[in-house]
């Protein structure tokens, strides 16, 4: 564990987590599985270092290149709200951040709390850059769930032997499949066990005398990666907050059929379903923003451009096209995508990861999903939030959401030989009403291409 300081200062009511910096990438001789070889790090750590903050926290963190790759991070849940160049991946919010150069990811975290990732999102080198986001509860605000006993950040990864870019390289080369992991999720022995994970162990003290009950009071506070101040708890009030953040049925934000903020608006959500875009040369969000022609065009069709009994024999051939087509979104209007899982190769289930929203998971299904019959199954009292979902190996799924972020939002696949063949997309939601609707301007050192 890395035992960088992280600064923090409070002002009113406004804190600014600083690394400084998280990011020296580098590459670093790990040993996993009875062999060695030189990977890329974040500060030389395998898996990265921890970041902590509370929810409502501003997070500023430095990246620096010291690779021979191009390297993006992406925050992996963290929404983004008007603050799309800090999202990460590489070629659709920003252009990657090249050797010798560096880059300031700036974010706010909103309403949110829990423990979130963050990796690479460029090439394959999320198999060793990465690490995990903890957003801790607002200075007084009880989690919402009993103590308990211990608490440990698990991130399950994978160790490869060989170099992952030469691997997807010969890949994409041979147009064969990669050759699979060797290693995941265990810890390996001296007797080179298959199977290895990451835990990290962050103990539980008491808070500085420092640390203030109150978000109003002023603090500055120095706390390294490994030791954690939390807030002290009232346990009393935990179930009485799983309640009302999880079982309330008024929850503005929620499906649901008896509330102003409803995402049917009386009228039939847009129908979305999933195909391709291409990642070379420019980044869409600045293509969008500065209105630069010839990146992108917003013709990304709304369904399948063949039919066909899709968990069933595929095609003999399809027209396969190469583009960068995104799909275009009014500012805080209701969408729903449909996820389908095809026999195309083979059925297989599909994490699909949206950037820049929370998403209600309203329906699932095997088999074909059926326009006029599966929508009456929907579940639109209590969905359940996410910002990634698994598509049923031979089935389907459907999310909703409010396109209430302006800016440009990859979809794609999180299992990365899949984001390589093309099983990925982004949308683009236009700018509401007034600046607090707006996409913010472009940082100063957003990286060029």
């Amino acid at each position: 564990m890395s035992a960088l300081p992280i600064i923090v200062k409070r002002e009113f009511t406004k804190c600014w987590i600083v690394h400084p910096p998280i990011g020296n990438v580098v590459m670093k001789n790990t040993s996993r599985l009875c062999s060695t070889k030189p990977i890329v790090t974040v500060n030389g750590k395998f898996p990265g270092p921890t970041i902590y903050a509370r929810e409502d926290d501003t997070v500023l963190v430095k990246v620096v290149n010291h690779v021979k790759y191009n390297v993006s991070i992406h925050w992996h849940g963290i929404r983004q709200l008007r603050t799309g160049w800090a999202d990460g991946p590489a070629y659709i919010t920003q252009c990657p951040i090249q050797p010798g150069h560096n880059y300031v990811y700036n974010f706010t975290i909103t309403g949110q709390r829990g423990t979130l990732l963050w990796h690479a999102h460029i090439l394959w080198l999320r198999a060793t850059l990465h690490g995990a986001i903890v957003i801790l509860p607002k200075l007084g605000v009880p989690y919402p769930f009993p103590k308990p006993n211990h608490e440990r950040v698990v991130i399950l990864g994978e160790w490869w032997k060989s170099d992952t870019e030469a691997v997807i390289n010969e890949a994409l080369k041979s147009g064969l499949a990669p050759n699979v992991s060797i290693a995941h999720n265990q810890r390996p022995s001296r007797a080179c066990p298959k199977l290895f994970f990451h835990r990290w162990l962050h103990t539980r003290r008491r808070p500085r005398k420092n640390v203030p009950s109150s978000a109003n009071q002023r603090c500055t506070q120095r706390r390294t990666l490994l030791q954690d101040r939390r807030p002290q708890i009232n346990h009393r009030r935990s179930r009485r907050c799983i309640r009302k953040t999880l079982q309330n049925r008024h929850n503005p934000n929620r499906p649901g059929p008896n509330n102003h903020r409803n995402p049917n608006h009386g009228q039939t959500p847009r129908q979305i379903h999933s195909g391709g875009v291409s990642l070379h040369g420019h980044a869409g969000g600045g293509g969008a923003f500065f209105k630069i022609k010839g990146v992108f065009t917003t013709d990304f069709p709304g369904n399948p451009k063949i039919a066909f009994n899709y968990t069933g024999k595929p095609p003999a051939s399809f027209a396969t096209e190469n583009g960068t087509k995104l799909y275009r979104l009014p500012y805080n209007s209701t969408v729903q995508v449909v996820l389908q899982d095809t026999g195309i190769i083979a059925p297989e289930n599909h994490p699909v990861h949206l950037h820049g929203f929370n998403f209600f998971a309203v329906g699932r299904g095997l088999g074909n999903f059926n326009p006029e019959i599966d929508p009456k199954k929907f579940n639109l009292v209590d969905p359940v939030e996410r910002n990634t979902i698994g598509v049923p190996s031979g089935g389907w799924v459907a999310i909703r959401f409010r396109a209430d972020n302006p800016g440009v939002w990859f979809m794609h696949c999180h299992l990365e030989i899949h984001t390589t063949w093309g099983l990925k997309m982004a949308f683009l939601v236009d700018n509401g009403k007034g600046p607090n609707e707006s996409l913010l301007p472009p940082p100063k050192d957003l990286p060029k291409c």
